[in-house]
């Protein structure tokens, strides 16, 4: 599925662009708040911006949040050609594979994306992961957040479990403890 696996992804002192993305309901926006401070807070904090965009549909409708970070002052809040993309659902991948830079990352749920422009990519079932694992679809997002973390080395997995519970709904900390760890786990295994 992926022919390489970066240890830590440098941070350019200009910007690293993120894109989580989706279908309305999946938890993006959540996803990227939740990132976005995950990462500017805490002991090597850098400057984070996030911004959202969505379809007029509550639920189904097409959801993009993107996070963009940069060790110095971001002028510009919009990504604007992606390092990172996860893509939640095949149209959310035909959308927008094109804005990612040749050699980003790419973190696709297999279970819902079935065809795939390149060969290089992480591909998880985070919805099944969800849904079996952890015993409920709405914590998909926050697997990938624990996969993303993992991947990209730009926060610890600590500190976004702790911004995770910070978030969640009452009654779902066990669940949501549980999707980060998951998530975090089995990105790991890409390094073997």
């Amino acid at each position: 599925m992926t022919t390489k696996f970066l240890d830590k992804v440098k941070v350019p002192a200009d910007r690293y662009e993120m894109r989580l993305s989706g279908s309305g309901g999946q938890g993006m926006i959540f996803g990227s708040v939740v990132l976005s401070k995950a990462i500017g807070i805490g002991g090597d904090a850098k400057n984070v911006v996030q911004s959202q965009t969505y379809g007029p549909e509550a639920r189904g409708g097409a959801s993009k949040a993107d996070v963009v970070v940069s060790a110095n002052e971001i002028y510009y809040p919009k990504a604007m050609k992606l390092d990172f993309l996860l893509a939640m659902t095949q149209e959310a991948l035909d959308t927008y594979y094109g804005q990612l830079k040749p050699d980003g990352i790419l973190l696709v749920d297999t279970g819902l994306v079935t065809e795939f422009p390149t060969k290089n990519y992480y591909g998880m079932e985070l919805t099944r992961m969800a849904r079996n694992d952890v015993g409920h679809i709405m914590v998909a997002n926050v697997i990938a957040l624990g996969a993303i973390a993992a991947i990209t080395g730009l926060v610890s997995k600590e500190r976004l479990t702790e911004v995770v519970l910070e978030h969640a709904p009452r009654g779902t900390e066990d669940k949501n403890r549980k999707a980060v760890d998951l998530g975090y786990a089995e990105a790991l295994k890409f390094k073997k």
